[in-house]
């Protein structure tokens, strides 16, 4: 990990100072400044951390410059299209894939972790029905630690794997319920003759009325959604569920915290966006209108689902999720509908157009996906609590790399004090 190379920092009036260079498996060589404070008195800043490694992972690794994505060193694409969500969710958890027997066992222990105490469901009630699915979904997650108290020996890898287990397990029902809720329907029991995927789409579609049939086509979609979403480095919601978790806090608290921020519109919330700008335009007569708004610098106008901050090539999600898009609109037979029509014109546009192309401004995995979503039946406020529910496998992965991880602290991030100096109270008669 650590070469015998040293980077050394000459400050004026002071000895140089040389600070070990770590070598990682792939990416950037890092710095290892632990020690910085110590040995100069001066600390480092770094706005949005956008030049700092905040831990070790064995996990996830992304090249944005060759289009890159490895769940445990393997590439998103052959995973994608071999294995489905909860193989990845036991790779991403175990670090390795599951052999027949390991893949059954862990599918039916997440089965028996389906449903919610009956209590949890009560509260629901207390939330208005036209309440935004994450704000609900935040409230109830956050909830779960109080059912579920007696295995929160996290120094325990038995204790873990329970909590993993059951949260994994439960997403899909409460993001089911969130649905349902806020559409005045009855909530739907977990299936457990249905795999992990089919059964989310069941509680999220079905009706007592009638026995939901699955259509395996957008299954499968669902669930390719569900792995490329699983994981992605050290984003802004899993550096929050880590620095949450620093404290010692349960992981019910920190993925509730995760979904918090995942709702931001600069994170979770870009596939909603996307689709919101796709009604905007309204039809594809506007397109051109709208792709001459978007490369000028002093209209407000964003082409949402274009670009990404970690990519610089092509997103490797969006190849997969393109031809996942393809498949779904035909099996509907969408090809001719209108925001569909009008997502693939403007999709041809912004690949052909010079512009986008100098830029590398290509079509990202949530331009696709909220198209997917959209075509399969669910509304575009549920878009990122289904990305809340793949990302927890992620999530709960992260936090348990970080607490068995001998070298953890509590989070505690330094700060360039810019505000007023040292100064004395003046008596309130002479102010």
């Amino acid at each position: 990990m650590t070469t015998e190379r040293k980077a050394t920092l000459s400050i004026d009036g002071q000895a140089p100072v040389d600070f070990p260079i770590m070598t990682p498996t792939h990416g950037n060589e890092c710095i290892d400044i632990r020690t910085l404070g110590a040995k100069t008195g001066l600390f480092t800043y770094d706005s949005g951390f956008l030049s700092t490694a905040s831990c070790k992972s064995k996990i996830t690794f992304i090249d944005g410059d060759k289009g890159e994505l490895l769940y445990r060193g393997y590439p998103i694409e052959q995973l994608a299209e071999q294995c489905n969500f909860l193989e990845v969710a036991y790779l991403l958890k175990n670090g390795e894939l599951p052999n027949l027997s390991q893949k059954t066992e862990f599918e039916n222990t997440i089965k028996k972790h389906t449903m919610v105490h009956d209590q949890l469901t009560r509260f629901y009630n207390g939330f208005r029905r036209d309440a935004h699915p994450m704000a609900v979904m935040t409230g109830v997650v956050g909830a779960l630690s109080a059912f579920y108290h007696e295995a929160m020996d996290f120094s325990d890898a038995e204790h873990r794997n329970i909590s993993f287990n059951r949260i994994v397990a439960k997403l899909p029902t409460i993001v089911a319920m969130a649905y349902k809720y806020n559409t005045g329907m009855p909530f739907m029991y977990p299936d457990n003759e249905l795999d992990y995927t089919a059964n989310f789409m069941q509680m999220m579609f079905g009706t007592p009325c009638e026995k939901y049939k699955p259509n395996p086509v957008l299954v499968r979609a669902l669930d390719v959604i569900f792995t490329l979403h699983a994981d992605h480095e050290q984003n802004a919601s899993t550096s929050t569920v880590r620095l949450a978790g620093s404290s010692g806090a349960n992981p019910f608290a920190c993925i509730a915290a995760g979904i918090a921020c995942l709702w931001g519109p600069a994170h979770g919330g870009a596939n909603e966006a996307c689709l919101n700008m796709l009604e905007e335009i309204g039809d594809v007569s506007r397109v051109g209108e709208y792709i001459k708004r978007a490369k000028d610098k002093n209209d407000p106008f964003k082409l949402m689902g274009f670009g990404h901050r970690v990519y610089k090539n092509f997103d490797p999600r969006a190849k997969l999720m393109r031809k996942i898009c393809n498949e779904v609109l035909t099996e509907l037979g969408l090809e001719n509908d209108r925001l569909f029509k009008l997502a693939m014109a403007l999709e041809k546009i912004a690949l052909e157009d010079e512009y986008f192309v100098e830029k590398k401004l290509y079509p990202n995995v949530d331009f696709y996906s909220g198209i997917v979503q959209k075509a399969i039946g669910i509304p575009t406020s549920m878009f990122t609590c289904i990305f809340a529910l793949a990302r927890t496998v992620g999530w709960m992965t992260q936090w348990e790399e970080m607490i068995t991880d001998p070298e953890y602290k509590i989070g505690r991030p330094r700060q360039l004090y810019i505000g007023a100096a040292k100064r004395d109270v003046v008596p309130l008669a002479q102010r």
